[in-house]
């Protein structure tokens, strides 16, 4: 590889990259680099390896689902170039046909990761697009006709480098936060990475042994030092360790040491109708035991009993006996169950990585930098985490898109280092 050229030096083989590298015009002369031995290793996990591709929605949805504000607003232009459908209609033109969920979540109808990596590949192909593998970057540095990229088996001039490696979820798949080391030795400022769409373990945790039981549309209250300071509803998954599902999920990115949850089984009912509706349960099934009284509420059994264990009312207490201190307590834990927060899954578990490159010195229009002449960067390197249901993966194609159309421009108004 050692004085190697190219127009174009991707960085980084995953979704981000490889459909940034297909949507470059076919006349450049396109290196992706991927320190994985295969490209897409990420990809092929994404909606348990059958591809939540997107979500349906518009746009202006869409920037709701980046956490911070500002996130939202910096992906207008990307997803003005590449709007989720489009995307769809990118791949039912290249062969993966794709299908709503009632839920709103877009998978190919095949429910194959590898059908969508495929596609992205044979559109790089179709390109000449050069994929290598196995090729780990070890530093990106300026060049008087560019940039020069450092790899262990030599370096590689680009006229423009595209930094696409990913956040550092799921390392195992080569995410290992690469790139925000090359974008600070590049002298960008990188926000702290911490895990993203990743489970809570609370201390203690007295679910356990209720693993795989949901309950859908609860929701979860994050408070810290007596304040509330965040909030989600959706369905919620008690593991072996801890708390998932999407509610989790969604709230994690929020979440550190020592805050507390409230949980509500009984979402989206206040707690007052909850105890109204306990007061005519007992009532009406005045001698029946508790699980039963509260049956109609619809929560799973197991979960019913551990609650009334936690409130500290025994399971064999009658409806007609139960005391107003009592009905207090039952009603404070189904609708704002008291949970402190030990730890969020790291990034072995993470879906997502929150935090990467600063946003401010990242041209939303082209994803170039603001601060190095022909660099730029696509999907979750960029300081910018989705909600699950598809949304991370929208990012990083529309990213991609953006930062091919922004790179073509770039070397169109540079002279050409190269006869």
């Amino acid at each position: 590889m050692t004085g190697e050229s190219a127009d174009v030096v991707v960085v980084g083989g995953g979704p981000a990259g490889l459909f940034c590298a297909a949507q470059l015009p076919a006349g450049l002369d396109v290196l992706v680099l991927e320190r994985m031995p295969g490209p897409g290793a990420k990809l092929l996990l994404s909606g348990s390896g059958q591809a939540n591709l997107t979500h349906e929605g518009t746009v202006g949805a869409f920037l709701e689902h980046y956490g911070a504000k500002d996130h939202g607003r910096f992906l207008r232009h990307a997803f003005a170039a590449l709007p989720n459908d489009a995307l769809c209609r990118w791949f039912t033109d290249h062969g993966v046909p794709i299908e709503v969920r009632e839920d709103g979540k877009v998978f190919p109808v095949s429910r194959r990761s590898q059908d969508v990596l495929d596609a992205v590949l044979d559109a790089c192909s179709a390109h000449r697009v050069r994929v290598r593998t196995g090729v780990r970057v070890q530093s990106v540095e300026r060049a008087k006709d560019g940039l020069l990229v450092g790899t262990g088996a030599g370096a590689v001039e680009g006229l423009s480098v595209v930094i696409a490696t990913g956040g550092a979820s799921y390392p195992q798949t080569g995410s290992s936060g690469d790139g925000f080391r090359l974008a600070a030795e590049l002298g960008h400022t990188v926000v702290e990475p911490r895990p993203a769409l990743t489970p809570i373990e609370p201390d203690p945790y007295p679910f356990a042994d209720l693993a795989g039981v949901t309950v859908p549309g609860a929701s979860l209250t994050l408070e810290r030092e007596e304040r509330r300071v965040a909030f989600e509803q959706g369905d919620l998954l008690f593991t072996h360790r801890g708390l998932s599902g999407p509610v989790v999920l969604h709230l994690s990115r929020s979440v550190l040491p020592h805050d507390r949850l409230r949980v509500s089984f009984l979402n989206p009912l206040r707690a007052d109708e909850v105890d109204a509706r306990v007061v005519a349960l007992c009532a009406e099934h005045g001698a029946a035991r508790l699980p039963a009284v509260l049956s109609p509420l619809g929560l799973p059994d197991r979960l019913v009993r551990r609650l009334l264990e936690l409130a500290a009312l025994p399971p064999d207490l009658i409806g007609a006996r139960v005391t107003r201190e009592a009905r207090r307590a039952l009603v404070a834990a189904l609708t704002a169950l008291p949970l402190e927060v030990s730890r969020v899954g790291g990034f072995g578990v993470a879906m997502a990585t929150a935090g990467g490159v600063a946003l401010g010195e990242v041209d939303p229009r082209t994803m170039g930098s603001r601060l190095v002449p022909g660099l730029f960067f696509a999907g979750e390197v960029l300081d910018i985490d989705g909600d699950s249901g598809g949304y991370n993966l929208q990012a990083a194609f529309s990213t991609g898109a953006l930062a091919a159309a922004g790179v073509a421009r770039y070397l169109g108004s540079v002279p050409s280092g190269r006869s």
